[in-house]
């Protein structure tokens, strides 16, 4: 007995020194040293130092667990370690430091308010939090990694921004495939106006995905919801955001590529990889205002740009020789007689310099646009059950197109003696 007790002894030690239990969650006592890691609750996901591929940084990053090379979240992504000897900490104020072999901060977090007793904890979501000890409410967290996402948007997290705090959740592409470094391209949502999701390269729009009509964003870069994907936008006084859940297909992740395309796949437990799942062609249309001010595009039509109604090219030379950037200018001065030209299937125009209304009628709506002549055009702001509420333009009509499958109707000002006239192609100048 003695003999079999000491053999148990000896299994049970060896078995702890070998198998490093990772905590569930950090304390100001206890710190994750590189080649530790801090598992989820239910053990989706991770967190530790990794060197993306072909690198030898180091960096502290969140990874889905069956897909460790899957990192979608990087805290020192400007700032890597030179070797394997980074440690993350959490201070008694209940911020997170990142620190160096020399015991120089790397990165860390922030907080406006201090902790008592805090713990930093990694969710089942996929979150990062810092929250005191015994208080588990959302509502309550000192800080989180959703706020701050790097290239992918996980469910949960909110692309868009707090109009409260100023807080500003948006994506950023890496710099290369070795690097996590903040790259060319961001994925994020404009709050001018009728706030409306933008794919940019530096400061310069890329693709305007657009706003959103109750269903779904303008553009179908974004897949339409359906069995893969229950898109929401919520839009209040105290916040604007895109956020997209899991479905019964499996874990869904959104990442804005290197290359500035923005890529929706799921998780198949089966193959054990991430499934692509079709978004939307990216045709020559979708290159922001190809062409040009108050005109549209048709991708099947030739030449692909036409003035609306009422519009005529603002220079004729130059848009017979299919350059449209000046877009085109109005034929007519504008007056209270005018009427409005009902355009379907529209991908709606740039919502940046728009006014909207969720109560009022399209019948009002259009009593407000003609009793100011800046209002160019009109729309639902909602095509739910039948459409609802107001959206108007003020100025300038840009990056609008004619939709190949869903669109809605917009309802461009135009004088009356312009009511049933041809409209102009390149071929008239």
């Amino acid at each position: 007995m003695g003999r079999f007790l000491e053999i148990f002894v000896c299994c049970f030690l060896f078995f702890i020194l070998t198998n490093s239990i990772t905590p569930a969650i950090i304390n100001p006592s206890h710190s994750i040293r590189d080649g530790e890691t801090l598992l989820s609750d239910g053990g989706s996901f991770e967190l530790g130092f990794f060197s993306p591929a072909n690198s030898t940084n180091r960096y502290l990053g969140l990874w889905f667990k069956k897909s460790p090379q899957a990192v979608f979240w990087v805290a020192n992504r400007e700032i890597p370690l030179s070797n394997s000897l980074g440690v993350l900490n959490i201070t008694s104020e209940g911020i997170l430091i990142i620190y160096s072999s020399t015991k120089d901060i790397v990165w860390s977090s922030n907080s406006s308010r201090t902790a008592e007793n805090p713990v930093a904890e990694l969710l089942e979501t996929g979150n990062l939090v810092v929250r005191e000890e015994n208080d588990n409410s959302t509502a309550n967290f000192l800080w989180q990694s959703f706020d701050y996402p790097c290239d992918t948007l996980l469910p949960g997290m909110k692309l868009g921004i707090n109009f409260v705090t100023r807080l500003e959740s948006s994506l950023s592409s890496w710099k290369s495939s070795e690097d996590p470094a903040q790259g060319d391209f961001s994925f994020l949502l404009d709050p001018n106006g009728y706030p409306q999701l933008l794919l940019k390269k530096g400061n310069k729009t890329q693709v305007r995905i657009g706003s959103w009509n109750g269903l779904r964003f303008a553009a179908e870069i974004i897949s339409k919801p359906d069995s893969i994907s229950t898109d929401e936008f919520v839009l209040n006084e105290k916040e604007g955001y895109f956020v997209f859940g899991i479905t019964s297909l499996g874990f869904p992740r959104l990442t804005l590529a290197t290359s500035g395309i923005p890529q929706r796949s799921i998780w198949n437990d089966r193959t054990h990889q991430w499934q692509s799942v079709e978004i939307a062609q990216h045709d020559i249309c979708e290159n922001y205002s190809i062409c040009g001010p108050n005109a549209y595009c048709q991708f099947n039509n030739s030449p692909i740009c036409a003035c609306l109604d009422g519009f005529m090219p603002k220079s004729p030379r130059d848009w017979k020789l299919s350059n449209w950037s000046g877009g085109c200018v109005r034929r007519t001065a504008c007056s209270d007689k005018d009427r409005f030209q009902n355009y379907s299937r529209m991908k709606l125009p740039d919502t940046s310099s728009s006014w909207y209304n969720k109560s009022t009628g399209l019948e009002e709506c259009e009593g407000i646009c003609l009793k100011n002549c800046s209002c160019t055009a009109y729309a639902n702001l909602d095509i739910r059950g039948g459409g609802s509420g107001c959206l108007v333009w003020f100025g300038s009509l840009v990056d609008t197109r004619r939709s190949n499958g869903d669109g809605q109707d917009l309802y461009v000002r135009i004088a009356v003696s312009e009511l049933g006239m041809p409209r102009i192609n390149a071929n008239e100048y």
